[in-house]
């Protein structure tokens, strides 16, 4: 049991096959038993159960992606209740209901990831416009206003600024003498 890859260039999609060992991975097969794609989210996996279980019983090998697919949808575990069947440990009824009640939970569990990505997918699609602060054009003022205005704001630092630098020169002085 592999994965027989169709589909176009980085686009795959694959058919599950029970293939000869020796046949080519597109090559002839046996029986096609599914489809897998991987490229939806979730990934959509259509499997004959009762087949891939056919093909289990009879000692077919699945590859390792092959068996989590297997996994995934349930056919291994349904081997696992039939062989407690066939050992004696319960019946057929008791093995059916065990498959069915963690079939049921594993949907719900599926179908609960499934809607928590599709909310996370809508609220990143949630547009916020983008503002972005434009300098607005100051207004020209008349220059006799602009003439006062400066020197007064401009003066006083000037003046502050050398202050401070007359007091170290004459800090610096007698300490040099």
């Amino acid at each position: 049991m592999r994965l027989q890859r169709h589909g176009s260039k980085k686009r795959p999609f694959y058919f599950i096959v029970v293939a000869d060992g020796r046949a080519p991975r597109d090559g002839k097969f046996i029986e096609k038993i599914g489809t897998y794609n991987p490229l939806t989210v979730p990934a959509t996996i259509n499997l004959d159960r009762q087949k891939s279980l056919e093909w289990l019983n009879k000692g077919a090998q699945p590859t390792d992606t092959v068996r989590r697919i297997l996994s995934f949808k349930g056919v291994l575990y349904l081997k696992h209740l039939l062989r407690g069947v066939k050992l004696g440990l319960f019946d057929d009824a008791t093995a059916m209901t065990k498959f069915e009640s963690w079939y049921a939970q594993h949907e719900t569990s599926i179908a609960s990831k499934n809607d928590a990505h599709k909310k996370a997918q809508a609220d990143k699609k949630v547009y916020v416009p983008v503002v972005k602060k434009v300098a607005e054009p100051v207004a020209e003022a008349p220059a006799e206003v602009v003439a006062e205005e400066a020197p007064a704001e401009v003066e006083a630092p000037v003046a502050e600024a050398e202050a401070p630098a007359a007091e170290a020169a004459a800090e610096e002085t007698p300490a040099a003498e």
